[in-house]
């Protein structure tokens, strides 16, 4: 029997550990929080969104940060298996709109209770309150690790798995990054992946707390279209937010970290389904029928109480203006900043504020066949801790939970197969 070591108790940890247990390994899974599982108790808004349902081949295509990477654990380990797991152990699930999936009981500590009873029916040890502050490395190889206080723990194979570093309440503050560094390993610059948008556009303040549904945004560069999207988004106090903002995020904190004096922009068409003849039709139809009122109450029908007066202003008119006295020209520019308002960027929220973190341990240095370092034979990586990160709707959860499930059985079995 073999003396695996897993270090952090997330999604990749709870399946690395898992998986090292079900191969035979004697398994000791360290926590630096006082629970395990915090960032898995916040995803989905408190709800957990465990997984995708969607194809696993799709899978791939909808994590940009080094999907392919994945192309093996996501077919050893897939997302009906982590669905089986939970429910054979008592916790049923659901599948939601786009594919997401759930606990029926909508409740995220569901999901984290439900592992940690498949850890304890394995008999993993599960130590909380472990700052793991340093590898072990005796002639080439990792032979435990060492806590803050001194404590060290032995192994066979050590598996890292502390996550990224957002959300740091969580307990990803970057510790792996170090742990990795010790080893050799390169580590991609973190940066936020899925994180909101600040803007510095004071006409947006007004706009705090609205919603908006079925809208499409463009993310420029100039003329250059880093992205687009649909759906979603929610205007706050310092920006933008919401899911298609989320998902657009990536490619702004790409685009600022290549070029951080980069100036980037949200085109947003307030009325997809419509072409720019449909909708110019559709005001005037509006214009006729409260061409007895000004402006700013002409348009009520069309848009949201608090978004009138800052399209109005966006399209250069005045809010008074009586409908009747707008010209044909000042109607198709109310059409077209309709179609294309434009919101200037000034950057993401910080890191610690990010959903998901891009950057980490270089993907060039992990074997993906078993997610074992290239650099110590029996050390291993799983999770966010990698250059890995995905778009919201499941899919990060997914490369944790395969990733890890993969590592934990070639852990157990170190020793008794050629790393490659």
């Amino acid at each position: 029997m073999s003396d695996v070591i897993v270090v952090g108790a997330g999604a990749a940890g709870f399946l690395a550990a898992i998986s090292a247990a079900r191969s035979g390994a004697a398994v000791t899974l360290l926590e630096k929080m006082s629970m395990p599982g915090r960032k898995l108790m916040i995803t989905g808004k408190g709800r957990c969104n465990i997984t995708n349902a969607c194809d696993m081949r799709d899978m791939i295509s909808m994590i940009p940060g080094n999907g392919k990477f994945l192309f093996g654990a996501f077919h050893s380990f897939t997302n009906r298996d982590i669905m089986d797991m939970l429910e054979q152990n008592g916790l049923p699930v659901k599948v939601e709109r786009g594919g997401r999936v759930f606990p029926q009981s909508d409740k995220a500590p569901d999901v984290v209770k439900t592992l940690e009873k498949i850890l304890r029916d394995l008999h993993v040890r599960l130590l909380k309150d472990k700052r793991v502050k340093r590898l072990e490395l005796e002639d080439g190889k990792v032979t435990g690790v060492i806590d803050e206080n001194g404590v060290r723990y032995p192994a066979d194979a050590v598996i890292v798995t502390t996550g990224g570093a957002s959300y740091p309440r969580t307990g990803s503050t970057g510790d792996g990054y170090d742990l990795a560094r010790q080893a050799g390993h390169t580590i991609v610059p973190p940066r936020p992946a899925l994180v909101p948008l600040e803007t510095d556009d004071d006409r947006l303040r007004s706009l705090q707390g609205l919603s908006l549904r079925n809208v499409r945004a463009v993310l420029l560069e100039g003329d250059k279209v880093l992205g687009r999207e649909f759906g979603e988004m929610l205007f706050t106090h310092f920006g933008v937010s919401g899911p298609i903002i989320l998902t657009l995020s990536r490619a702004a904190s790409t685009a600022w970290q290549e070029n951080p004096q980069a100036l980037l922009d949200l085109s947003i068409d307030l009325k997809p389904a419509l072409s720019v003849e449909q909708l110019d039709a559709r005001v005037q139809r509006d214009f006729a029928k409260y061409s007895r009122k000004q402006l700013k109450s002409g348009l009520h029908d069309l848009l949201p109480q608090s978004l009138i007066p800052v399209i109005i202003d966006a399209a250069c008119l005045k809010p008074e203006q009586e409908v009747n006295q707008i010209t044909r020209k000042e109607r198709q520019r109310l059409v077209e900043t309709l179609k294309g308002f434009t919101v200037p960027l000034t950057g993401t929220r910080p890191l610690a504020e990010a959903i998901v973190t891009a950057g980490g341990v270089s993907t060039k240095e992990i074997n993906p066949s078993t997610f074992a370092s290239r650099k110590v034979p029996n050390l291993y990586f799983a999770g966010e801790v990698m250059d890995v990160d995905g778009y919201t709707g499941g899919y990060n959860l997914q490369a944790a939970f395969s990733s890890g499930y993969v590592a934990g059985g070639h852990a157990a079995a170190w020793g008794k197969e050629e790393t490659k």
